[in-house]
């Protein structure tokens, strides 16, 4: 019942994007993905820069995986007709053992020709997984977090950044900031091991806000 609701809920955002792109401006940034991008209150802080600030728009949705954002495209992208559009989707995929790089990255690859395909002369920046912190992780967490780990964060990368060169676009990482010695995710900036909280977005903003207004 609860993963129903969950769906729902959603759903009821896409809905909500259709709505909302309806009077968005054409041509600007568009930030999508799933959690992870969702959370990142980019969209609330470019307009805290003033009257010359670009206008961002954040189209992510927690929880989804590559396949589920291949039918929303419309929503998250193709409405706002973006310039450039800064996406970070597959982490949920490699929570699930089932699902093996090779298969994330094929689904990644589609997403990122079909953006080309309705929009072929946007940007497009491929952002690094963010790493994650199995020490500092709340027990309920840390079975996901045995599956999903830096390790294969970093095997991944590896392949984010070579379908960027595949498709001519750029692939971006930012996570110097989050990262410890050990190049764990900073406790004191994950809310269970692997979400980030506020202070860790704001850690990246200004890295992240260089290739918006590239």
């Amino acid at each position: 019942m609860a993963k129903e609701a969950w769906r729902l809920e959603k759903e009821q955002m896409v809905r909500d994007f259709h709505v909302r792109n309806q009077n968005a401006v054409k041509g600007q940034i568009v930030f999508t993905g799933s959690s992870l991008m969702e959370m990142f209150p980019i969209e609330e802080w470019v307009k805290e820069l003033g009257q010359d600030a670009p206008i961002v728009y954040n189209r992510g949705v927690g929880g989804y995986r590559t396949t589920d954002l291949l039918p929303i495209l419309d929503a998250c992208v193709f409405e706002l007709e973006p310039r450039k559009v800064f996406i970070n989707i597959g982490t949920n995929d490699l929570s699930d053992p089932d699902i093996p790089i090779e298969k994330v990255m094929e689904q990644y690859d589609r997403i990122i020709t079909q953006i080309e395909e309705k929009l072929p002369s946007v940007m497009i920046y491929m952002m690094a997984y963010y790493p994650i912190n199995y020490e500092a992780a709340a027990e309920e967490m840390k079975p996901c977090l045995l599956i999903r780990t830096n390790e294969k964060i970093r095997a991944a990368n590896e392949q984010v950044e070579k379908l960027a060169a595949k498709h001519g676009q750029k692939y971006i990482n930012v996570n110097a900031p989050l990262m410890d010695e050990q190049g764990r995710l900073k406790a004191e900036y994950t809310i269970e091991g692997m979400h980030i909280k506020p202070e860790g977005y704001r850690a990246i903003f200004d890295d992240v806000m260089k290739y918006v207004k590239e």
